[in-house]
């Protein structure tokens, strides 16, 4: 069996009863902070997430009126452009919970990289600046990971400039189409208080398998189990 000291891994046998506990873990983090910030993530697991999350919340009456969301990472597209992670979480999960739009701090992927970027560094250092963090930080940062072991829009073998960024974001070009992206820095990653890897589907056995070892960082989920403390890492998928 593989573990890590700094992973703890919650072993579902189905994506369903993955994206149930994680809703039921969401809703305890809200109860205790109302004002919970928390990064989302994109990718196939993203709408059964939300789709849950926002069943639970409805069904137990969780008072989300103070909570705020930010995204870990957005393809270069406009908000309404269906390959958008704020899109599917607008359908999936804000809408249905009638989240105030103040309260949605999107990446701006219709604006020029640059400027998005900009314009998410602001967003969040003005959040983490009232809730008093020394560096812009969330409380939680949900990734979900791809067959390559990709964590938000970092990719492997990216550049140097990008793996060691000081910033909160980073523009980039991806493997994968839209090919544009703006993308949590590992370093952003690694100041929340946490971190969960929603990780499901086939196809992900090596990259687990490769990113849980306990030697050199080979994958960008590696970096990010390495620049922590601890991550939560949620599958269905068999790395034994």
């Amino acid at each position: 069996m593989i573990q890590h000291r700094a992973v703890d891994i919650r072993r579902f046998t189905s994506a369903t009863e993955l994206v149930q506990a994680a809703a039921i873990r969401w809703i305890e983090l809200l109860s205790q902070k109302p004002r919970l910030g928390t990064g989302l993530l994109g990718g196939r697991i993203a709408e059964a997430f939300f789709k849950e999350l926002a069943r639970q919340v409805t069904a137990e009456g969780a008072d989300v009126s103070l909570a705020h969301f930010f995204w870990s990472d957005e393809r270069c597209v406009p908000p309404t452009d269906p390959d958008s992670n704020y899109w599917i979480a607008e359908k999936a999960l804000l809408d249905p919970l009638g989240i105030p739009l103040a309260h949605r701090h999107r990446i701006r992927g219709e604006l020029s990289s640059e400027d998005a970027v900009a314009a998410a560094d602001q967003e969040l250092r003005v959040w983490s600046n009232l809730q008093g963090h020394l560096f812009p930080s969330l409380d939680l940062v949900l990734l979900g990971v791809g067959e390559d072991g990709h964590v938000a829009s970092l990719f492997p073998g990216a550049a140097l400039e990008v793996i060691e960024s000081e910033a909160t974001y980073v523009a980039l070009i991806g493997p994968k189409p839209p090919p544009r992206r703006v993308s949590m820095t590992y370093r952003t990653i690694a100041a929340a208080r946490e971190v969960w890897v929603l990780a499901s589907g086939a196809g992900k056995e090596l990259a687990l398998r490769q990113s849980l070892q306990d030697a050199a960082p080979t994958t960008p989920l590696a970096r990010v189990i390495a620049g922590r403390d601890r991550i939560t890492l949620w599958t269905d998928v068999r790395i034994e």
